[in-house]
């Protein structure tokens, strides 16, 4: 695997195992329970977690398999992650969860079903990471529903700032 695609794994990684001990000493109906209506419990944030990063990995094997056609990345998708980094990092700027992450998000999970789940989407990943030549990494197979086309780098660096913007909503809820 690429020493980048390594370095942001380990990363994300690093970042998966410490949420996961914040909330591994709730219980099981913290764990579930909503705050207010409408307001997400933290079995609700980390599962729509899990499924947003299910279904990028899926949408980048499908773009994969046609990699030699695409594109590289450039200054443009540069200069669109740092919008995107900021953006998430502002706690007053808020954005939906697209439609097709909301209509494929399960019920909520319960803190074992989290785990287990979260593990094998980023052992899924990490598969999918070592099969990515050196010479395809700048490649754009993946699609941000804002930032639009990015390379694999732009996805995992966007997955660590999805959980970075919903760590706080997760601490308030502890």
């Amino acid at each position: 695997m690429h020493s980048t695609l390594q370095s942001i794994f380990d990363t994300l990684e690093t970042q998966r195992g410490t949420l996961l001990n914040q909330v591994e000493k709730i219980s099981e109906d913290q764990f579930l329970k909503s705050p207010a209506p409408g307001k997400w419990s933290i079995s609700q944030i980390l599962t729509h977690l899990i499924t947003s990063e299910q279904l990028s990995i899926a949408y980048m094997k499908k773009k994969s398999l046609g990699i030699g056609e695409l594109d590289d990345s450039g200054l443009i998708e540069s200069l669109k992650m740092v919008v995107l980094k900021i953006s998430q990092r502002i706690p007053s700027v808020k954005f939906k969860a697209p439609a097709v992450v909301l209509e494929k998000t399960p019920p909520p999970l319960t803190h074992q079903q989290v785990i287990q789940q979260w593990y094998a989407t980023r052992q899924d990943l990490l598969k999918f990471l070592q099969s990515i030549d050196d010479k395809n990494i700048r490649k754009k197979i993946y699609k941000h529903p804002i930032a639009g086309r990015l390379d694999v780098t732009q996805a995992l660096t966007f997955f660590h700032e999805h959980i970075h913007h919903h760590w706080p909503q997760v601490k308030r809820l502890l």
